[in-house]
């Protein structure tokens, strides 16, 4: 959570908000949110779809008025300095904002010459960002034939033809294969180098692992954990025990073994069979499958790993992402 005492000293921070409100009707899709965000970090916003991602986003990105709180950007009042706050952001979006039927040349040389660039100068500029995200081969090609990876690559190059000193990116790396998601840490990786901060929302606790210096978890409009990667798991458990059971009907009788043995709760899965926990002290595994094994359940595997995405999110609200509605304007 943004530490009063801190927001004071701007010259340290990116974003500095305190109690953000968006409110659609009678739901309330942020809810009080408080943020402090240094610059040329990468921070990293974790909820599944609904959560209040995007709508706190907007707001930040002057695109929508907050109902209440207030928030600075670069020491710029959100509510009185739009513009000043304007020319030192960028935002890519969860679906590419470019022209499908233009090249990947043509949109980027368009959007360089709305930059203001000349028109020699917005070719070069072209050019180099073309090199830099890997789509020289691509570049005469229309952009309703790239590949998903290359839509996100394109659309984050047209975003930064004016290098921002902030890039707000919305679940870049959403519904990408395993490359192309790698590509595109590589090139935030890339951006926060030179000294742009960026505020990166996703569903994925690996790209936050892999990128965020801190990471907030929002659930229902609220902020209910913010830290870094591994103070958030370690508030969740060490690691999380998988047991997958033979019989379903073994359940209930497993699960209160489990939580006798392990003093923590074990959770239920859509999965009947198979029952989660996450475990502080790894020693007493052996312990709790032993005494399985000794009342006869029969488990047909197990596994003992590092907390997913799902697992904080289940400890930390009772429920799954995969079981999270959407709320909000069919964004995140």
């Amino acid at each position: 959570m943004a530490d009063a005492t801190q927001l004071g000293r701007t010259n340290e921070w990116a974003i500095e908000a305190t109690g953000l409100v968006k409110v659609f009707g009678k739901h309330r899709a942020v809810d009080g949110v408080d943020l402090a965000i240094r610059k040329g970090t990468v921070y990293g916003f974790l909820g599944p779809n609904g959560a209040g991602k995007t709508t706190t986003i907007r707001m930040l990105a002057t695109l929508s008025k907050p109902d209440a709180g207030s928030a600075r950007i670069f020491g710029h009042d959100l509510s009185k300095e739009g513009d000043a706050i304007r020319r030192r952001i960028s935002m890519t979006g969860q679906y590419a904002s470019i022209d499908e039927d233009l090249t990947g040349m043509e949109n980027l040389v368009m959007m360089a010459r709305l930059m203001g660039y000349g028109r020699r100068e917005a070719k070069a500029r072209a050019k180099e960002l073309l090199k830099a995200f890997g789509l020289e081969d691509a570049a005469k090609r229309q952009v309703k034939n790239y590949s998903g990876g290359m839509r996100r690559r394109i659309d984050i190059a047209a975003s930064i033809v004016v290098t921002p000193d902030l890039l707000f990116l919305d679940e870049p790396t959403t519904g990408l294969d395993p490359r192309s998601r790698n590509q595109v840490w590589d090139i935030i990786r890339a951006l926060v180098s030179t000294g742009t901060t960026v505020l990166l929302t996703t569903q994925y606790l690996e790209e936050a692992d892999q990128l965020a210096d801190r990471i907030a978890v929002i659930h229902q409009g609220k902020i209910i954990a913010e830290g870094t990667s591994g103070e958030l798991k370690a508030s969740v458990g060490s690691g999380t025990l998988n047991v997958q059971l033979v019989n379903a009907e073994d359940q209930g009788w497993a699960v209160r073994i489990l939580e006798q043995k392990l003093s923590k709760p074990v959770h239920y899965t859509a999965d009947s069979t198979l029952l989660t926990a996450q475990i502080a002290d790894p020693a007493i595994v052996a312990e709790a499958l032993a005494e399985l094994a000794r009342e006869g359940v029969d488990i047909s595997d197990f596994s003992f790993g590092r907390p997913s995405l799902d697992e904080v999110f289940l400890t930390l609200t009772g429920h799954a992402v995969s079981e999270e509605t959407k709320h909000e304007e069919g964004t995140s």
